[in-house]
């Protein structure tokens, strides 16, 4: 079994096994010098995160051990924690007139998909170990897929992004890449009819199917800029985690240079119109005036070893853990297009945040 330790600074862990990266020897919150650094080989690999817009401060670190295995983490039961403070940002009213205005900007051709988020401010009666939480996270879905990055090992900050986001950004093995984009979804049941007749109107949805035909567009322009024969089935298929039904493209290209590291590629991938919109510009933009600064939450998380060779995750179904280990904040968002309902879109972010809700064993928040 792969355990996780204190002197862990990142994890990720996969259905085909888990990263670890043990140590800091140096950190890094400029994405180009941490580039430059693995590329000139001063450092060996990086892990960590990069944050949705890449002009904010990076959280990346060379690791002094970094250990893969084959198997994904155990992962383990919910935890036991109870709310003492919880704040909504924005509050549901306000939610539904930001997605009924974005919804008039599309329809007037300012944008053609702008993702809007709500975050989630809470204050637990007790501690948690990121550890522990790393553990519940894996433990929530089937694939047992978990992340956890020490903040505090770039920046300082002395918190935890942890996570258990379903959604690969990019997967770099020699000179093959892999992407399996996710956009589109809709929350599933407990009753197994109801919960087929659910993934079968989504898969059906000209809303959400259009929602992931942007997302695959995207990856495969950008795509096209480093690799040959990009290819991306025309229909997407269902995939599932415990709480969400999703949309989901696997997309396999061949890097003209395979010199072209793993984190490159993730920040010529990122931020998708899945969490972003398009066109991006004009989509992060609008985010920023509405949101303000989303900092990790949707960006990506990852590692890169000195081949090139690396994984990342888009940062979502996450949280961020304070100092304190009693103070977090968590994020949801869903893609707004033409036909979007406010109601809807509400509805859509509270199912996303049960992942971090379950795997803290919270009830009745969302």
């Amino acid at each position: 079994m792969f355990l996780v330790s204190a002197s862990d600074v990142f994890v990720l862990s996969r259905p085909h096994g888990t990263v670890r990266g043990r140590g800091a020897k140096r950190g890094f919150t400029d994405v180009d010098e941490a580039s430059a650094a693995l590329r000139s080989g001063a450092v060996t690999a990086l892990t960590g995160a990069i944050p949705f817009d890449v002009r904010d401060a990076a959280a990346l670190v060379a690791p002094q051990h970094l250990d893969i295995t084959d198997e994904p983490l155990a992962g383990g039961p919910p935890l036991s924690r109870t709310p003492v403070s919880v704040e909504l940002h924005p509050s549901a009213d306000e939610h539904r007139e930001r997605v009924a205005h974005a919804v008039k900007r599309i329809v007037a051709g300012d944008v053609g998909k702008v993702v809007l988020a709500r975050s989630l401010d809470i204050v637990l009666d007790a501690e948690v170990s990121p550890v522990d939480l790393l553990d519940a996270l894996a433990g929530g879905n089937s694939g047992h897929n978990a992340f956890g990055v020490d903040l505090g090992a770039a920046t300082g900050s002395g918190s935890w992004l942890l996570g258990a986001s379903p959604e690969v950004l990019l997967r770099k093995s020699g000179p093959v890449v892999t992407c399996h984009p996710y956009a589109g979804s809709a929350a599933r049941s407990s009753d197994p009819v109801t919960d087929r007749a659910i993934a079968d109107q989504l898969a059906s949805s000209a809303k959400d199917l259009a929602e992931h035909e942007f997302v695959v567009d995207h990856l495969r322009e950008r795509l096209s800029h480093l690799c040959d024969d990009v290819d991306a089935p025309s229909t997407p298929q269902l995939r599932s985690t415990g709480e969400v039904w999703h949309l989901a493209t696997p997309i396999r290209a061949t890097l003209r240079d395979p010199a072209t590291t793993a984190l490159d590629l993730a920040l010529l991938l990122g931020p998708t119109p899945a969490v972003c919109g398009t066109p991006s510009d004009v989509a992060a933009q609008i985010i920023r005036e509405v949101e303000g600064e989303r900092g990790f939450y949707a960006g990506a998380v990852g590692w890169c070893d000195a081949t090139g060779d690396g994984e990342w995750m888009v940062t979502i179904r996450c949280l961020e853990l304070d100092a304190d280990r009693r103070s977090l904040r968590t994020w949801a968002g869903g893609g707004i297009v033409e036909h979007s309902d406010p109601q809807g879109e509400l509805e859509e972010t509270a199912f996303k945040l049960r992942t971090v809700l379950n795997a803290l064993g919270i009830d009745g928040l969302d």
